[in-house]
């Protein structure tokens, strides 16, 4: 009896498809990551301690026109109480960071911190850049 050479396995692995998916969904990820943040303009004032980076909660964004946004929505200035209060009931996260500009008259921020504090919202950040 003849014995068959036996025949090896090739116990190699094949990453190239992995490499492939793995570039491509980095690709994904790197034109995406800049949307994921806030796409309202706002020129924040600059100070020694910053709070550039928010957490979870509410952003309460001013404009240098004097708009309110609302996590990215317009609501006016009569309506703010009522959908901060709504927007407060469907993300039961505390905090609101309010992001206002610079050449936002000083009444209207008060104004809107007031509205804000009459919710019995406590927790309450104002965003800020860092000095050079």
């Amino acid at each position: 009896m003849m014995q068959r050479p036996s025949q090896g396995y090739y116990a190699d692995i094949n990453v190239t498809n992995l490499v492939d998916v793995v570039l491509v969904l980095l690709i994904i990820f790197m034109i995406t990551a800049p949307m994921l943040h806030s796409g309202i303009e706002v020129n924040l004032p600059k100070t020694k301690a910053s709070t550039k980076d928010l957490g979870e909660g509410i952003v309460v964004t001013i404009d240098k026109t004097g708009k309110i946004y609302l996590d990215d929505r317009v609501v006016s200035l009569s309506r703010f109480s009522s959908r901060l209060s709504d927007l407060k009931r469907q993300k039961p996260a505390g905090t609101v960071y309010l992001k206002a500009d610079r050449e936002v008259q000083y009444g209207l921020v008060v104004d809107v911190i007031g509205r804000i504090k009459s919710l019995g919202i406590t927790d309450l950040g104002l965003v800020s850049e860092p000095s050079r």
